[in-house]
């Protein structure tokens, strides 16, 4: 049986994951959230007290990391290790190292088997940096999510009030610019649009509004028919 993927890419605070998530519900397709694997990783090493620039030493640990994805009631949970870590991995010290970590050989290849099992076995929706580059090169429908700094400064920022985190809404806007030019300067699989996705900018729309620029993008016919 062919599957049927999608890949989602795009600059950090586009909203990849909740567009992904929501949109794999309404297809009832499985949403792999691979920005989540690659926390999880970030969240060994800074619990290791192994700095971002160490690649040696990350390399050599990337062997005693087992990262796996499970659903719960229908909600997706990140195991580091077997502990469910989805809580701890969305704070900016982790996001962070995330974005210095994945540009090392050892740590991308210790996810990309996994995420290309995934997706040769069920239909997915998976959202990252290189997902349509790099990771799912064939998919069927490929979409580039974006949005300006300020907007995606101001999502966070908003987040992380409503936690009762204190923030600084320049200092997010300048993390997220040098975190893009990071993400897409990088010698191992940097952040671009594949040439055959589709770009949604989504700076003035809201969620619904994205998710039906995806379905569209997919086509109004069931996925099955283009197996």
């Amino acid at each position: 049986m062919t599957t049927y993927n999608i890949a989602i890419d795009g600059p950090a605070g586009a909203g990849k994951s909740t567009i992904a998530r929501k949109a794999a519900a309404r297809l009832g397709f499985i949403y792999v959230d691979t920005g989540a694997m690659y926390r999880a990783m970030a969240l060994y090493f800074l619990r290791k007290g192994i700095d971002r620039d160490d690649e040696k030493t990350i390399a050599e640990a990337c062997g005693s990391i087992n990262i796996s994805l499970h659903y719960k009631e229908g909600v997706q949970q990140v195991l580091l290790n077997g502990e469910d870590v989805s809580g701890l991995i969305r704070t900016e010290e982790v996001s962070q190292m995330t974005s210095a970590i994945s540009v090392y050989a050892p740590v991308r290849e210790k996810l990309l088997e996994l995420q290309r099992e995934l997706a040769r076995t069920q239909d997915v929706i998976m959202d990252g940096r290189d997902i349509g580059t790099c990771v799912l090169p064939n998919a069927q429908t490929k979409i580039y999510l974006t949005a300006s700094s300020h907007v995606r400064a101001l999502r966070r920022f908003k987040e992380l009030e409503e936690k009762g985190q204190r923030c600084n809404l320049e200092e997010i806007e300048h993390d997220i610019i040098e975190r893009d030019y990071r993400d897409m300067h990088r010698d191992i699989a940097p952040l671009k649009q594949a040439e055959d996705a589709v770009l949604i900018d989504s700076s003035q729309m809201t969620i619904d509004q994205v998710i039906q620029a995806i379905l569209e993008a997919v086509g109004d016919k069931n996925p099955e028919d283009g197996r």
